[in-house]
């Protein structure tokens, strides 16, 4: 036997096929193209009832698909005057649920007054300063005084252009807000307040998906952390390792960062703050008196200092 024939020009020898994109280029029709043209040279064009026949099919299928899009037409619109109700509905429930938290909170600070003043006059002048310094120092009162302004937002959010995911490298993230506050705990800092939220001994700032909340509030950038403190908090700040950490997130990511002294800040009292102990200030006598007073004790908060890249 000889070699084996490529083409197929012997009887019994192998044959080669073409590949598909070369079998797709030569002869880029459909077979049923074909084989439906060679049915009707062979039968002839439709006439009479099987011409009928098609034309009523198709003016049928053509009304059963309009029919079907103007059934859900007016299911769509009759639906949506519902939905829109049921919007209104639950905005307008916010509202006075807000309201009414708000009048709650106002009536609340309005007992919360009055009872601190029957208190105060039933305490002796050095028990009342003793109390007011304990409140300063938990965060239960309102305070006055100068410190810092430390001010940090989000940075750009480009979009990758082959993923087209946006990149979350430029936002502040809870652990930031966490060592800025112990640094300022660190550097003396005897009140400190982020957008509006009084924190204390208690205070949790954590992650939320995209959301950073401060004892379940949630806080939105540009981030206003606002200390009381020493003269020189916002220098030492600023070289520290949490201003040094900020500069370079700055530098890095575009995230704004500032630092500055502050004068006659206010710092309001942190709101639902609970009490975790209490213990008599005065030892009971032995005759039973209920004389001694009570008062609640709060542990103050351990400046915690921590360097950390923000998860980057």
């Amino acid at each position: 036997m000889g070699p084996p024939d490529p083409d197929g020009a012997a009887k019994g020898k192998r044959t080669y096929g073409p590949d598909f994109l070369t079998a797709l280029f030569q002869d880029p029709l459909d077979p049923g193209y074909a084989d439906a043209a060679a049915r009707r040279a062979a039968e002839g064009p439709r006439t009479g009832v099987r011409r009928g026949t098609a034309g009523v099919s198709a003016a049928l299928t053509l009304a059963l698909i309009g029919f079907l899009l103007v059934v859900a037409y007016r299911q769509t619109v009759a639906a949506e005057p519902a939905r829109t109700q049921a919007r209104d509905t639950l905005i307008a429930q916010v509202q006075n649920r807000r309201t009414e938290t708000e009048r709650l909170q106002r009536q609340a600070d309005k007992l919360a007054d009055e009872v601190a003043a029957l208190r105060d006059s039933e305490l002796g002048d050095a028990a009342v300063r003793r109390l007011r310094e304990l409140e300063a120092v938990t965060g239960m009162a309102r305070v006055r005084g100068s410190g810092a302004r430390i001010t940090v937002g989000d940075g750009p959010a480009p979009v990758d252009p082959v993923t087209g995911e946006r990149s979350n490298d430029g936002r502040v993230k809870d652990i930031d807000l966490q060592l800025a506050t112990n640094a300022l705990w660190q550097h003396g800092a005897e009140a400190i307040m982020i957008n509006g939220q009084r924190l204390t001994a208690t205070s949790r700032i954590r992650q939320a998906g995209e959301a950073i909340l401060v004892d379940i509030r949630p806080v939105a950038s540009p981030y206003e952390i606002v200390a009381i403190g020493p003269e020189e908090l916002a220098e030492d700040f600023r070289k520290g390792v949490a201003g040094e950490f900020f500069t370079l997130l700055s530098n890095r990511f575009g995230i704004s960062f500032e630092a500055v002294d502050a004068d006659d800040l206010t710092l309001e009292a942190a709101t639902e703050l609970k009490l975790r102990s209490a213990q008599p200030s005065i030892a009971p006598e032995p005759s039973g008196s209920v004389s001694s007073s009570v008062s609640g004790s709060v542990p103050a908060r351990t400046p915690e200092s921590q360097v950390t890249e923000g998860g980057r």
